[in-house]
């Protein structure tokens, strides 16, 4: 079971995108699949595999992106 504290004070639904930058603390996983990300613009991009749904990734991005390539879950929201 996940604990996490954290509060935030917005969220935004996720449009995958390999260029569009986004800025958040944490991404809420809505529905199944693998999560990549570029926690920078210049990051390497890494795949969570299979995080299970319902569960907040507390990762923070910071002008980087959610990326549409290798990203298959659905019903993301970043947190910030």
């Amino acid at each position: 079971m996940q604990n996490n504290l954290a509060q935030y004070g917005s969220a935004i639904d996720v449009t995958k995108s390999d260029t569009t930058q986004i800025n958040c603390r944490a991404i809420y996983v809505g529905g199944a699949g693998n999560v990549a990300v570029k926690t920078t613009k210049d990051a390497a991009a890494v795949t969570f595999t299979a995080p299970p749904v319902g569960t907040i990734l507390p990762i923070v991005i910071d002008g980087g992106m959610i990326m549409s390539t290798n990203t298959t879950a659905t019903l993301l929201i970043a947190l910030a």
